[in-house]
């Protein structure tokens, strides 16, 4: 969900051919498979596309990264265990840290196991928070051309 919300501000910003944006997970467990179809529903219903198959983050992928986001603490401290320097570890962040009216409550739920509402209100929160993690990646592009 967050891949696809935030491809769409970036292309929305013009900034498609500047920055990558792409996903994995921190376990295989569906690895191959495409979006839970819940997730292209509400994906679909709210205009974002909903192309994705699943696989696995890569330690040796922290080298090519600027910045990693985490949709919660868990993943996150997946992600800065699999770092290979303290340097790749820094590069993860949480994705609602983006977003100021998050507070502390920063980790977006893992919807899976309820109803679509939970869908609803994860991609509500994705989207409050890509539009701060946009403004970063704009800052940190813009810092870099000149």
């Amino acid at each position: 969900m967050a891949e696809s919300v935030f491809r769409a501000r970036i292309r929305d910003a013009g900034l498609d051919g500047l920055v990558v944006v792409d996903s994995a997970g921190t376990d295989g467990w569906h690895e191959g498979d495409g979006a839970d179809p819940r997730t292209v529903a509400v994906l679909e219903a709210a205009g974002f596309d909903a192309d994705h198959v699943a696989r696995r983050f890569r330690t040796d992928w922290f080298a090519r990264l600027d910045l990693v986001i985490a949709l919660d603490r868990g993943h996150q401290r997946s992600l800065r265990r699999l770092a290979p320097t303290p340097e790749d570890a820094d590069k993860v962040r949480l994705l609602r840290s983006y977003d100021p009216l998050a507070y502390d409550e920063l980790d977006v739920p893992d919807p899976y196991y309820g109803d679509a509402d939970g869908f609803e209100e994860c991609l509500t929160m994705v989207e409050a928070a890509s539009e701060g993690l946009l403004a970063a990646v704009r800052d940190a592009v813009e810092g870099r051309a000149a």
